[in-house]
């Protein structure tokens, strides 16, 4: 008999398949194909796509966007019992502007080992003195999350079709 999912998990998994379309809009344009979206109360505050390129600028990541336009659409640059989803671990810049912004929850899919900022280069969650702690929990479709990375990257480096 298979057992039924848990609805945080089945409502993480919704969210993370939104942020994943937003991981394949950065991948039409050009961008590294990580998207991420905002959740407050069970409802979409802001969805963002990385897009350094395209709007020249170094912060532009997804979490970035995303929380702009959470922070816009409720008048307030703190989101307090929000939910971070990104398709991958955040970086110190993405993760930082989540404790500023008093996230209450990072739901990430892929591990970066390069950059992760929850606890695979450094963990910030464990600094002395952050005067707010955020949950966090990874591998919510991990898969195609780190599948869609390492596609745009092998096609990069010239071994194959992304699409």
């Amino acid at each position: 008999m298979a057992s039924e999912a848990h609805p945080l998990e089945e409502r993480d998994r919704q969210w993370m398949e939104v942020a994943l379309g937003e991981a394949r809009r950065a991948l039409e344009a050009g961008e590294v194909p990580i998207g991420a979206v905002v959740v407050l109360e069970g409802r979409e505050l802001g969805r963002g796509h990385n897009a350094p390129i395209g709007l020249c600028d170094p912060t532009a990541h997804a979490e970035i966007l995303a929380l702009r336009r959470a922070a816009r659409a409720t008048g307030a640059y703190r989101l307090p019992g929000g939910t971070l989803y990104a398709t991958i671990e955040p970086c110190c810049l993405c993760f930082g502007a989540a404790l500023h912004a008093r996230i209450e929850r990072i739901v990430f899919g892929a591990t970066d080992p390069k950059g992760g900022a929850a606890g695979s280069v450094v963990d910030l969650r464990a600094l002395p003195g952050v005067n707010h702690r955020i949950a966090v929990t990874g591998g919510v479709l991990a898969e195609p999350s780190a599948r869609i990375l390492q596609d745009f990257f092998r096609v990069r480096r010239g071994g194959g079709s992304a699409v």
